[in-house]
């Protein structure tokens, strides 16, 4: 990662000082330096919400102020940063306080009377390693998302769906609520792969990705596993909500031809179901209840959902049955 120097001189920053002749010189030295937004202010007590509406780069703090010291003003901003980086350079006639300023979070110390190329030079590199630390900040959170969401479509991969799993099941379990697991696969994909290109089954993975989630309800989660194959988890599922109507509709958005670099395709779903408690009561179990519906109906013919059997079928209440069917 490296910093341009044009988004360094872009960079924000506060100056906080009583003495306006103090902020006129830094100010002059600055814009001088080429920075464009460059701000300042006499009132310490005005400095937390100022950098709640604007998130400086960087705070040039005075530390001896009347009504509000520098120390005082650290305190109130610290909790206005999400990202644990305080950006603060502090200044003071007293070198003796250098310690104290910097374990209360400043990240530099400036002595007066000013020595400006030294100010510069420590301005410069301050800006340099907050906007690094920002560019990282940023990256990790990629990486992070990354490593939970498949590359081609963006939806969760297994890692995030078995994470959401676990606590809709917990949940379920709390409330004594139902939910439900959708494996699918589409059916004669491969073909298509092999007959008009990589490009062009990737095309259709995503167009299908973006149907199942207009589909179902936002607070469900749709997870792509790899390949053609895509779990639906239905949380807090309800008799009422017409799991057999849903299944039929999953099945007709799916196999609504598509257009796709002049080629008019269409293709279909074969989808199993597996629901919570009663053909499995944790994550594993569910998804390999839902992946031998999956495989029964693609047995019978495929374009169809087979919910999974259950040794305890019979023993369930009337009203129980009826919404399995």
């Amino acid at each position: 990662m490296k910093i341009d120097m044009a988004e360094l001189l872009d960079a924000s920053i506060l100056i906080v000082d009583d003495e306006i002749g103090n902020v006129q010189l830094l100010e002059q030295m600055l814009t001088d330096a080429g920075y464009k937004n460059v701000s300042s202010t006499q009132e310490p007590q005005s400095v937390s919400a100022l950098h709640r509406a604007n998130h400086y780069d960087l705070i040039l703090l005075d530390l001896k102020m009347p009504g509000m010291d520098g120390f005082e003003v650290m305190d109130s901003i610290q909790p206005d940063e999400d990202d644990d980086y305080l950006p603060v350079i502090v200044n003071s006639a007293q070198p003796d306080q250098k310690l104290r300023a910097l374990q209360s979070g400043a990240k530099d110390f400036i002595s007066k009377p000013f020595d400006l190329l030294e100010v510069k030079t420590r301005i410069h590199n301050m800006l340099e390693v907050r906007l690094l630390h920002r560019q990282l900040a940023v990256k990790n959170r990629e990486l992070e998302a990354a490593a939970l969401h498949d590359v081609l479509t963006g939806l969760p991969n297994r890692r995030l769906l078995m994470d959401r799993l676990v606590l809709a099941i917990a949940n379920a379990r709390r409330h004594k609520q139902t939910m439900a697991v959708l494996f699918l696969d589409l059916d004669g994909f491969k073909q298509i792969n092999d007959t008009f290109g990589h490009d062009v089954g990737d095309t259709l993975l995503q167009i299908v990705a973006d149907r199942l989630v207009a589909t179902v309800r936002q607070v469900d989660t749709v997870a792509r596993l790899g390949g053609d194959e895509f779990i639906i988890g239905l949380w807090e599922l309800s008799r009422d909500e017409g799991l057999a109507s849903l299944m039929s509709k999953l099945i007709q958005v799916i196999s609504e031809p598509c257009d796709i670099n002049g080629h008019c395709l269409s293709i279909t779903t074969s989808i199993g179901v597996a629901l919570y408690p009663q053909h499995g009561d944790d994550g594993k179990s569910l998804m390999k209840s839902a992946d031998l519906a999956l495989y029964e109906a693609k047995r019978l013919g495929k374009n169809k959902y087979r919910i999974a059997a259950c040794a305890d079928i019979l023993a369930l209440k009337p009203g129980d049955q009826a919404f399995l069917r």
